[in-house]
């Protein structure tokens, strides 16, 4: 394989996607031809930085490959801890490109509105003699059980809250809503503070409420969410963006509370059932939805947004409908990943379908062990054991917890066997670094809500 004039050897191929690159064998073939040093830092809230010393080649022949390197590295650093500024030092060339790249109506323009309207800050991108120091603000968070508190995980379909004293939960209660087709943000926060009186109510008191809601969340404000996808931007920054501040507070006054992505919930109920930190959690369902607990059990408060990130090298890589950009995480790590390579696996399936009810076919035909659906499921085990030394290289992370729908039933065992095959077949050196799992009873015990009530410290 040859991408950009660098030869990419891959052991282990998809056996429904053979043209599969995976980005990490790229970045090694490039650097190991690439001298020339230049440092890039990513500037996000509260003067956090994240910093990357690389190389590139620096020649005219060269600048393609050089030029995909640098952009496909600045997209990863942005949707694994976000920002709004790039500082570039080292390569005046690097530096022009990036800044026409990630700018409006250029190649990068997704992310460029998207990091500018996070972060509430105009994107840029600025040439200088020497990158800022890295610099994390992570917090101790979660696996606090004393006291009386609530747990409320905001889902997509439905809404879940726990009543929970000292570590035991009392009461639970799931409630079907529908967040992302309905525009009135007051139907949104009614229904969180309905979740929070009913949990409430098995209380004597409440000493802190955790809240765990799909989305990006920065301070407890709400800076983006699907959950709120038809509410006009007006009235997203008026009623929005402080939705679960005000519940909290409106109902139960000045107590502790915490806010945050459920991706790192789940991460942070996969390290309270392992009894381990440095846990990724991924779960595969509508999108590939990422969190992250570090060695010392904090939350990063980093966006990990993996279903941006690039993972196949490929021209011809599937684009995502959202950001167009392609070869990003959520074409391989999702229902979307099903329903891309079962027609590979020549599974008819009907178009009349939801993706979701696409996705329940394929499992169908795993239940009655179908070798085409076997097919699909060892191909995004593949996907997965290349993909997870990349993350492995970004996160450096010891457990990965896999979740959602995707990893349900006989394809999940699939996927799992497949995913370790190749980890230990062409990335030896991380045997016993990285321990790819599914979630056990215990982890189901603690669930999303319980492990959002442990959230905050009480005062």
């Amino acid at each position: 394989m040859n991408r950009y004039g660098i030869e990419i050897a891959v052991k282990n191929a998809p056996l429904l996607d053979p043209e599969f690159m995976p980005i990490l064998k790229f970045n090694r073939s490039f650097l190991a031809t690439a001298k020339k040093p230049i440092s890039i830092a990513v500037e996000r809230a509260d003067s956090q930085m994240a910093t990357c010393h690389t190389f590139i080649h620096g020649t005219p022949e060269m600048a393609e490959a050089d030029h995909y390197y640098v952009n496909r590295l600045v997209k990863t650093i942005l949707w694994m801890k976000g920002g709004f500024r790039v500082y570039v030092a080292g390569d005046e060339d690097t530096c022009a490109y990036l800044k026409k790249a990630y700018s409006a109506g250029d190649e990068q323009d997704f992310d460029f509105g998207y990091m500018s309207d996070v972060f509430e800050h105009p994107f840029e991108v600025l040439q200088v003699d020497r990158v800022p120091e890295p610099k994390d603000f992570p917090k101790k968070m979660g696996g606090h059980l004393e006291g009386c508190r609530i747990g409320f995980d905001a889902g997509g379909s439905d809404r879940k809250v726990s009543a929970v004293i000292d570590g035991e939960s009392v009461y639970s209660e799931e409630v079907v809503w529908f967040p992302k087709v309905t525009a009135d943000p007051d139907y949104h926060y009614n229904g969180i503070v309905a979740a929070l009186k009913a949990a409430a109510e098995h209380l004597p008191r409440v000493d802190a409420v955790g809240v765990s809601s799909a989305g990006v969340y920065i301070n407890n404000r709400t800076m983006n969410a699907s959950l709120f996808l038809q509410v006009p931007k007006d009235l997203f920054d008026a009623k929005v963006k402080d939705i679960y501040i005000r519940a909290i507070t409106d109902t139960f006054g000045d107590i502790p509370f915490e806010v945050v992505n459920d991706g790192d919930v789940s991460a942070l109920a996969g390290t309270m059932s392992l009894g381990e930190p440095n846990v990724l959690g991924i779960a595969m369902g509508t999108s590939e939805a990422v969190g992250y607990v570090d060695k010392a059990g904090r939350i990063t408060g980093w966006l990990n947004e993996l279903a941006f990130v690039p993972v196949d090298c490929h021209p011809d890589a599937m684009e995502d409908e959202w950001s167009h950009d392609i070869g990003c995480g959520v074409k391989y790590f999702s229902q979307d990943a099903v329903i891309k390579l079962a027609p590979r696996a020549s599974i008819a399936l009907d178009e009349s379908l939801s993706p979701a009810e696409k996705l329940k076919a394929v499992q169908a035909l795993m239940a009655n062990d179908d070798p085409a659906a076997a097919a699909v499921y060892s191909s995004i085990g593949t996907y997965l054991g290349h993909t997870l030394a990349y993350y492995y290289d970004l996160y450096h992370c010891k457990h990965v917890l896999l979740l959602g729908r995707v990893m349900s039933g006989k394809g999940g065992d699939i996927i799992l066997n497949e995913c370790l095959r190749v980890l230990h077949d062409e990335y030896p050196e991380l045997d016993g670094r990285i321990l790819p799992s599914l979630p056990d009873e215990k982890f189901r015990r603690v669930g999303q809500s319980v492990a959002a009530a442990s959230l905050p410290e009480l005062k």
